[in-house]
């Protein structure tokens, strides 16, 4: 007679438990829902649910969401990003308006508006962030215009020239992890790459905020972030945003490491003796986080430096 008793189940792998202070609620009020039904209406893809930002929540419960242009579906497949990847569909000629006419509806003073990688479009979609940028011009001249856009593989210079001569008031394409990184977790880009884009930005109007962000707890060494803090001064960026990287589904990169709130005001601190203008440094930080509120802080931060020259 067999004994059951010593046949064990399988090891099924298994996800390490977030700590404390990484934990958030379920969305829930009356804003989420609303911010919800606008976004629905409109036709928008937003990025707060295509990449599962923790922050969801918090923001749209206040009206406040980052809106993803040229579609849902990404050329790409990098390991750490939950938007999905496969053939795009065709650019939207109403999405400029739709975008526009939503920013209008939630009185927006400030917008963000980003996108997945286009990599099948000649202009790898510049033409339409433009298209955007003017439409939410004509349509609320008081909103600022932040955008966050892909690197434009290959045809960045074009891209970017294009872009800035529609002036947004910040320019935000981040670097996400460090250059060791990037052949497993940013495979499609390149590292250098992306810092000539910000420094190409800066060197064609350096009126416009630049902006890049980091994620941390994939293995990156404390070294390498500073060099890579080192890498983005030398480029002329204004702000440095870090948050804690986490696994959207198992099939994505492991969390390595849960960062602690100490360590993230510590490399802040370190950021901020580096020259930034503003550094945005926690476990939530993401990169539209508090966009608007931070914005107002950067202008503020330059209006007191050009006064102290």
């Amino acid at each position: 007679m067999n004994d059951m008793t010593s046949i064990k189940a399988p090891d099924l792998p298994r996800r390490e438990r977030k700590p404390d202070w990484i934990r958030v609620k379920a969305p829930t009020s009356a804003g989420f829902a609303a911010t919800r039904a606008l976004m629905r209406s409109k036709s928008l893809t937003t990025v707060c649910e295509e990449a599962a930002c923790p922050n969801i929540g918090e923001c749209w419960s206040k009206k406040h969401a980052t809106v993803m242009i040229l579609g849902d579906t990404c050329t790409r497949a990098c390991a750490f990003c939950n938007v999905k990847t496969g053939m795009p569909r065709a650019v939207d000629p109403m999405e400029p308006q739709n975008v526009a006419d939503a920013a209008v509806q939630m009185g927006l003073e400030h917008i963000v508006i980003t996108s997945v990688d286009r990599d099948d479009l000649p202009d790898g979609g510049a033409g339409q962030f433009v298209k955007v940028i003017e439409a939410v011009r004509r349509a609320s001249p008081v909103t600022t215009i932040e955008i966050l856009t892909p690197d434009f593989r290959n045809k960045h210079e074009r891209a970017v020239e294009a872009i800035v001569a529609a002036r947004p008031d910040v320019y935000n394409h981040n670097l996400e992890t460090v250059p060791r990184l990037y052949p497993t977790i940013r495979p499609g880009a390149r590292y250098y790459a992306s810092l000539r884009l910000l420094e190409a930005v800066k060197k064609l109007d350096p009126s416009i905020f630049t902006k890049s962000g980091v994620m941390l707890g994939l293995g990156e060494e404390r070294l390498e972030v500073h060099q890579v803090m080192d890498d983005m001064r030398s480029a002329g960026i204004d702000f440095l945003t870090m948050g804690q990287y986490l696994q959207p589904t198992p099939r994505h990169a492991k969390v390595r490491d849960f960062v602690t709130p100490a360590a993230f005001d510590a490399y802040a601190a370190i950021a901020r003796a580096k020259g930034f203008l503003l550094v945005a440094s926690s476990p939530l930080t993401r990169s539209s986080y508090h966009a608007g509120d931070d914005f107002a802080k950067m202008r503020a931060a330059r209006e007191a430096q050009l006064a102290r020259a």
